[in-house]
């Protein structure tokens, strides 16, 4: 995408063409201007034009080129953190309606994807989350008591079990989420600008925008790019971890987490019906996680926390490797030779200090969701429906699933990326290396 292999690797190289779009070259009047062409702002300007609003999508550079273009493609319920603290951290109120949310954000996933045919590799066969070590499945029984405290259908596999859906005896236990899956991103955020489109919305792309005003809290916005503009009663923010100018204080939020992925050739037949057999994503428990996958063709996906650049590129390639080599002995000559990854590609995760999302109101009638911690796919959909409805007018902003804050920069923001960047490669140079 734009020409750089490292930024959407096998997911572009898959996923159908995206809809024919241009940029933005005459002045437009909406209902709606939506700033951003991911998951978020697609589901919001799908859900708004499913209405009769007349919506209006502007993208800086292509559809899904952020987050949304790049992630594994684990479609999960609920957020990185547990149940239990998501609730102490919003509260009864807020914490019930978050976790319901997203409990069910799957299911709107799969929905749309059925409803508009999109054709993005869909595997509802849920994920695994994988335990290292006794600490691993600590946290992992906990985490399953609480979501069966609220009803969900999961469950604690023991070691055995796990090995038998993993195809490694490297865990101590895993937990399955039967609400999850996992896509093709690209694909799927493809199909909600096609499925957009269908509904009457209109989509530009290679617009950045470059300013907003309004003359008076009572009139209208005008959303201007470099070739054009489009006057609007609501503008969504939905840009997240990509943000730029006008909204810089949304980047300044938030914690760039750079993580990458590694995509082998289609594996041989032997290997597949023993790795992932049931084709469930996963990940594990450590700190620097890794996390694993398959694509439809049979593609091991490997990734973990790391940018693949400038050393970067050498050591999480090297470790990718070693690390398959350990996880899986039994197919070590697989995952062998300097031929073995087809693609590699990276990214940024946008972390907030309390790896809760955040809802802003930016001026009267400018709102947006971000910082999704890492889970944006079911959230990014789920957010994008709810800014419909609160715009529309079937969800009041006190009705929300998040509190209404200000953005705030934590301290040392700068430092900690930084930390995050070559810690990743600390950790990757010396993991799984034999002895």
């Amino acid at each position: 995408m734009l020409n750089d292999p490292c930024t959407h690797g096998l997911w572009e190289r898959t996923a159908p063409s995206a809809p024919d779009t241009s940029q933005l070259d005459a002045r437009l009047s909406a209902d709606v201007v939506v700033v951003g062409g991911g998951f978020t702002g697609l589901s919001a300007a799908l859900h708004l034009a499913r209405t009769g609003a007349r919506v209006v999508v502007l993208e800086a550079a292509e559809i899904g080129f952020g987050g949304s273009g790049r992630n594994v493609g684990l479609v999960n319920a609920g957020l990185w953190m547990m149940p239990d603290r998501v609730q102490e951290g919003l509260g009864d109120d807020y914490g019930a309606r978050l976790l319901t949310l997203l409990g069910a954000a799957p299911d709107l996933v799969y929905e749309l994807v059925r409803c508009y045919d999109i054709e993005c590799e869909l595997e509802r066969s849920g994920t695994l989350h994988c335990a290292v070590g006794a600490n691993g499945l600590r946290e992992l029984e906990q985490r399953t008591e609480q979501w069966l405290a609220r009803g969900a259908p999961v469950q604690l596999l023991n070691a055995s079990q796990a090995a038998e859906k993993i195809g490694s005896h490297e865990f101590t236990g895993a937990l399955l989420d039967r609400r999850a899956g996992t896509i093709q991103p690209l694909a799927y955020v493809r199909g909600l600008a096609r499925a957009a489109i269908g509904e009457g919305a209109q989509i530009f792309t290679g617009s950045p925008v470059r300013s907003f005003s309004c003359a008076s809290p009572d009139s209208r916005w005008q959303v201007d790019t470099a070739r054009g503009a489009v006057s609007a009663s609501w503008v969504v923010v939905a840009t997240n971890a990509y943000t730029i100018a006008p909204w810089p204080q949304v980047r300044a939020e938030l914690i760039h987490l750079p993580y990458f992925n590694v995509a082998t050739a289609p594996l041989p037949d032997n290997v597949r019906a023993v790795i992932l057999p049931e084709r469930q994503g996963a990940w594990d428990t450590r700190q620097v996680l890794n996390s694993f996958r398959l694509d439809r063709a049979g593609r091991l996906i490997f990734g973990s926390v790391g940018a693949l650049r400038g050393t970067g590129a050498a050591v999480h390639g090297a470790w990718a490797r070693r690390a398959l080599r350990r996880l899986f002995p039994q197919f070590a000559a697989t995952f062998s030779g300097p031929g073995l990854f087809e693609t590699q590609w990276y990214g940024q995760i946008g972390m907030t200090t309390d790896s809760l999302p955040r809802f802003h109101r930016f001026a009267e009638r400018v709102v947006g969701f971000s910082g999704y911690n890492g889970r944006g796919i079911g959230p990014g959909t789920a957010f994008g429906r709810v800014l419909a409805e609160h715009i529309g007018g079937q969800l009041r902003e006190s009705d929300l699933p998040l509190p209404l804050s200000d953005p705030s920069e934590p301290s040392l923001r700068s430092a900690r990326e930084f930390g995050y960047e070559i810690g990743s490669q600390l950790v990757h140079f010396t993991a799984a290396r034999p002895g």
